[in-house]
């Protein structure tokens, strides 16, 4: 597995036997070794035993791992729809293009996609239309929530840098709602595009030069295979930071406000399960995030000179001390 190559899991068996064994494929957008790759693997994995799915009985799985490098995803993406699977799983918006460029026939149910319309996947959220649906991971609104947590949690910021993927196109709607929100709250934003650690360090320590500076950090696969740096340069640098999701947080980053990445993956599991049984995706409607958590870490806080306001403090699901 942990190679790229077909993989199986051994799963829980409570269904009948099937007149034949059905093939999924799964196409990840993070490395095999990543923590929250396993992690949504495995939740997909539980939601496919909870329908009665079973590795080795009446399912086949075979699972491909991108580490976010495109080339990579090209050419898993190619592997596995020659596989001829009856439903492909992509988790994360940067597999699912690459998917679809490859088969408009092979159903595929897509996991944390910003703007799945915008993109082209699918017709419209309630009818998709096509051989795709899934579950996206924002709405666009959102995109100035993270300016003005921003501005509460350090009022002095006038300017954000935004960490982002130029290769991907929901990032273009999403950056144009963050520079509406930001002149009433007095932020200039700057655009940090994000292809490699060189760049990354490279841009950062060129925006931090200035005073007054914040980041903003959206989600993308890139953006996770280089978590570890951005959350040491916002340390180094002093900058305070919102990021898309609790696992920054947890790893020393000072504050998310974002959807679950874990539990699409068990709904995914969901509708593969109805496809397999003869729905088409052209009918699933697409599902945007249903709750959305605010997670501040104190301790990272206090680090960079802060005090988090009390009314923000009240206002988060978790504070990590």
């Amino acid at each position: 597995m942990l190679g790229g190559a077909v993989a199986t899991w051994p799963l829980a068996a409570r269904a009948q036997q099937p007149d034949r064994t059905r093939r999924i494929g799964v196409l990840m957008s993070t490395g095999a070794e990543d923590p929250e790759g396993q992690s949504r693997l495995a939740a997909f994995l539980q939601g496919l035993q909870e329908s009665n799915w079973a590795v080795g009985r009446n399912v086949q799985i075979d699972i491909r791992w991108t580490a976010s490098n495109a080339d990579t995803t090209r050419k898993h993406a190619a592997e596995l729809v020659k596989l001829a699977p009856d439903v492909i799983l992509a988790s994360g918006g940067a597999v699912a293009g690459p998917l679809l460029q490859e088969t408009r026939t092979v159903p595929v149910v897509f996991t944390l996609t910003p703007d799945p319309v915008g993109a082209g996947f699918v017709d419209s959220l309630a009818r998709p239309g096509g051989n795709a649906t899934g579950f996206t991971s924002i709405e666009y609104g959102m995109s100035g929530k993270w300016l003005e947590l921003l501005k509460e949690m350090a009022p002095r910021v006038t300017r954000a840098a935004v960490l982002r993927d130029p290769a991907l196109p929901q990032g273009v709607g999403q950056f144009a709602v963050m520079q509406s929100a930001g002149p009433p709250l007095g932020i200039a934003l700057s655009p940090v595009n994000v292809r490699d650690a060189a760049e990354i360090e490279r841009a950062v320590a060129a925006f931090a030069q200035s005073a007054n500076g914040g980041m903003i950090v959206p989600g993308s696969g890139l953006v996770l295979l280089y978590r570890d740096l951005i959350i040491s340069l916002a340390a180094r640098h002093k900058l305070p930071t919102v990021y898309f999701g609790r696992l920054f947080v947890r790893a020393g980053g000072i504050m998310s406000y974002g959807a679950d990445t874990i539990d699409p993956h068990r709904r995914a599991a969901g509708y593969v399960d109805r496809i397999l049984r003869g729905e088409k995706p052209a009918d699933l409607p697409v599902q945007n995030p249903t709750k959305y958590e605010l997670v501040i870490n104190l301790k990272t806080a206090q680090a960079l000179g802060l005090d988090v306001p009390t009314m923000l403090l009240a206002r988060a699901d978790e504070a990590i001390e």
